[in-house]
């Protein structure tokens, strides 16, 4: 393997991580502020008579998926225009980024009981897919603020003790 291809490699596996992350961060962002945009929107236009958990739902799990097409829109055009060296060296830091690797955490866990409590909570209420799609939105926006809340109280991951400078397979 030539030098060459050995540096497009790790250059599409660097763009490919920070593609997944923008992606993660977008639908985390739109999972938090589609909900009450939505909700304010339609109850100052179009009054609670034309508000539902079903389109409440609806409106998140869009946003959501509207937030990792953009999210992985913005960081591919970024990674696409960014110095190998730079790509490399932000690759790093977000890999070693304890708080931003808890708030995925907890986001996806939230996710997750969302996505199986809501249906339970609201069954009558909505179209299945709705329900299960939205929950996990809701629910990764409550995960999401259950990371906040705790690093407001104090509760800070820890912090790495050192941060390699260069991939373990480099020379």
């Amino acid at each position: 393997m030539s030098d060459v291809d050995h540096l497009e490699s790790h250059r599409a596996a660097d763009t490919e991580f920070l593609v997944r992350r923008g992606m993660t961060k977008g639908y985390e962002l739109l999972s938090v502020l589609t909900p009450p945009v939505y909700a304010a929107f339609v109850l100052t236009r179009r009054g609670r008579s034309q508000f539902s958990i079903n389109r409440l739902l609806r409106a998140t799990w869009i946003g959501g998926a509207a937030g990792v097409a953009t999210g992985g829109a913005f960081e591919y055009v970024r990674s696409a225009n960014s110095r190998t060296e730079t790509l490399r060296t932000r690759r790093i830091r977000d890999a070693y980024d304890v708080a931003s690797l808890r708030a995925d955490d907890h986001s996806t866990i939230g996710g997750i009981l969302g996505a199986t409590l809501i249906p339970a909570f609201f069954w009558k209420r909505g179209r299945a897919v709705h329900l299960v799609l939205g929950g996990a939105g809701l629910g990764s926006a409550v995960g999401l603020f259950a990371h906040f809340g705790r690093s407001l109280v104090g509760d800070n991951p820890p912090k790495p003790t050192s941060i390699p400078t260069q991939s373990p397979d480099s020379e």
